[in-house]
């Protein structure tokens, strides 16, 4: 894996934990993500007026990469918030990464990528790295836990998170091959804001848009910053490395949450979750080897 590739994707991880943390600290969340989703788009079309910015035809095959993956990552939050809002964190959070497993297989599959021995290892350490980091301790009845209530709605929507992930990744990186890494992003972008715009029409929301950004003004203009950085770099890592490298190599951003948690908001680190951070780190070496 290109060097290039490692630093983008892994400054990516860092700037996805940091919106994920500001998340966290609002208090309307889902209205609170529109709000970032909004702040993002005003700056992308501000970086727009640049010189050597020309906008590239507007295709239907460009509109049905950038719609389709949109609503699959739209999807993973939807799943992801429903598994958390029903289910134990520890049994449904591993569950919803299972999506580093189907990328592999897909890139495979689908776009004819070639892994490494290495590379393959690399991947192996990084998937139980993320799975294990939420769980209590290491026992094998704890490490199947999250399996055994499969007819539980909680455990299907983290199944499914994982599952919705997994092809908004190889449509984007479909897109971002096919196309400029900034103007797919930028459509991307517009689109998953379009599908949460709509979600938020729901009168269930009235008044609660303009109430939270009265409420968290500071945290609103930060994060549009912090999770664009966060999507492009993403992004121009996706064009240079395989997809099946470049999703589980994000998942660094599970370790940078966990030391976000121990120094600024006081969590317990835990010997659990050393052994899952020294799973990712060997991970992060075996795929830029591989």
């Amino acid at each position: 894996m290109q060097t290039l590739a490692l630093v983008l994707i892994l400054f990516s991880a860092l700037m996805h934990a940091l919106w994920n943390l500001l998340v966290k600290q609002s208090r309307d969340k889902t209205v609170f993500i529109w709000w970032m989703f909004v702040c993002a788009f005003i700056l992308m079309n501000f970086l727009m007026l640049l010189p050597g910015r020309p906008f590239p035809p507007m295709s239907p095959r460009y509109l049905l990469l950038a719609g389709s993956a949109a609503a699959c990552f739209v999807l993973y939050h939807w799943f992801t918030g429903k598994a958390y809002r029903e289910g134990d964190l520890s049994m449904t959070y591993p569950l919803a990464q299972t999506s580093m497993l189907y990328v592999p297989i897909w890139g495979v599959l689908l776009l004819g990528e070639r892994l490494s021995l290495p590379g393959i290892l690399g991947i192996l350490l990084m998937v139980a790295g993320a799975y294990s980091i939420q769980l209590r301790y290491f026992q094998l009845g704890e490490l199947l836990r999250p399996f055994r209530n499969l007819g539980n709605s909680s455990v299907q929507a983290a199944l499914l998170a994982g599952l919705c992930y997994s092809f908004g990744a190889i449509i984007d990186k479909q897109g971002v091959t096919s196309y400029t890494a900034y103007h797919f992003t930028y459509i991307l972008v517009l689109f998953m804001l379009g599908y949460m715009s709509l979600n938020l029409l729901r009168p269930c929301y009235r008044g609660r848009v303009l109430a939270e950004l009265r409420h968290s003004p500071k945290l609103v203009m930060l994060s549009g910053p912090v999770m664009l950085a966060s999507f492009l770099t993403f992004r121009y890592g996706l064009q240079l490395s395989p997809v099946s490298y470049a999703v589980p190599l994000r998942q660094v951003s599970l370790l940078v949450g966990v030391l976000i948690g121990i120094l600024f908001l006081g969590e317990s680190f835990g010997r659990m979750r050393l052994c899952s951070a020294g799973l990712i780190l060997a991970g992060v070496v075996f795929i830029w080897h591989g």
